[in-house]
């Protein structure tokens, strides 16, 4: 089980932290994911990260602004956002992947990633 925690309303230019805590199986052993999906659009990638390896990919969108990190002592996975813009806004997903030694561009996509939480709202105001 996924439970993301962290979202919430804010303005443009602020920060959010997201959580994703996992319960049944650790995370250090897993790809993990954090997708967003914006109203009337699809759900996309917008960070994941291999343990195996410590590969991270982001999407163009939100490099150099979000940071993707893991506590293997608390088994969650955070999403750092920074310099949040309205195109931000949407609901935020965290997924368990494939237990793979390394991830590259193409894999962060949500049908490599078979269990997820039920996600939360992210609104960034202008």
């Amino acid at each position: 089980q996924l439970v993301e925690s962290g979202g919430g309303l804010v303005q443009a230019g602020g920060s959010l932290r997201l959580s994703c805590a996992a319960s049944g199986f650790t995370l250090d052993r897993h790809v993990i994911g954090w997708f967003r999906q914006a109203p009337g659009k699809e759900r996309t990638g917008v960070s994941c990260l291999s343990p195996s390896d410590g590969t991270i990919l982001y999407h163009d969108s939100v490099k150099g602004r979000f940071t993707i990190t893991g506590d293997n002592a608390k088994n969650t996975v955070y999403l750092q956002m920074s310099s949040l813009k309205p195109d931000d806004t949407g609901v935020y997903y965290c997924a368990i992947g494939p237990h793979v030694s390394t991830i590259v561009q193409g894999m962060c996509v949500p049908p490599a990633f078979a269990i997820w939480g039920q996600g939360t709202q992210v609104t960034v105001s202008s």
